[in-house]
């Protein structure tokens, strides 16, 4: 039991680390929750500071989940589904010990459970991500509909534990992405700078 608790408080502090803010300030000496939308993920990170640090971010941010996920069969624990030490690691991410209980929107360290769990769900997010990007230039719409697809998936293939845990994650994430779903109701949310509809839109200005 001891194992198992201290494994999970490890699988909590790996998610913690926050990737974003410390890329900002060792290497950019700013703080990136001043700047775009003061998140500390991915999108932002690229927005802020580059295509390299943002897709530093993201490589950190998907090994946080993959890493927290595979504690237990690292350290060869059966009794609990491995899942359990993923959320942890989202857990860590989102209310971060490093950042003041803060955090980010836990999309890319949920992801990264899934390249240790079920890899082909992790490249079906992955398609589902890209393809909605490419349709609507809009990374939190694509994020928010890969974690429903997958929650689908899962109930599909009946696997319980990932289809609780997927669904959670779910309307975690669509709470944790309320303001952008205001803005894109409103057809204000932010563009990546390329994609069908940035194309349309653009081309009407």
């Amino acid at each position: 039991m001891i194992k198992i608790i201290s494994l999970l408080i490890i699988a909590y502090l790996i998610g913690s680390i926050p990737s974003g803010i410390q890329i900002g300030k060792i290497f950019f000496h700013i703080n990136v929750r001043d700047y775009g939308s003061g998140n500390i993920g991915t999108t932002n990170i690229y927005r802020t500071l580059g295509p390299y640090a943002g897709t530093a971010v993201l490589i950190i941010d998907l090994a946080k989940g993959a890493i927290a996920t595979a504690l237990p069969l690292i350290f060869g624990i059966n009794s609990i589904n491995p899942l359990l030490f993923g959320l942890m690691a989202v857990l860590g991410h989102t209310f971060s010990i490093f950042d003041h209980f803060k955090g980010g929107k836990a999309v890319a360290t949920s992801a990264g459970m899934l390249i240790v769990y079920n890899l082909p769900f992790f490249f079906l997010a992955v398609f589902v991500l890209l393809l909605c990007i490419t349709i609507t230039s809009m990374v939190s719409f694509g994020s928010i509909l890969g974690f429903i697809i997958i929650a689908i998936a899962s109930l599909i293939i009946h696997d319980n534990i990932l289809s609780i845990v997927a669904i959670i994650l779910t309307f975690f994430v669509i709470y944790k992405h309320k303001d952008n779903i205001k803005r894109i109701l409103t057809g204000k949310e932010n563009l990546v700078p390329f994609g069908i509809y940035y194309l349309i839109k653009k081309n009407k200005q």
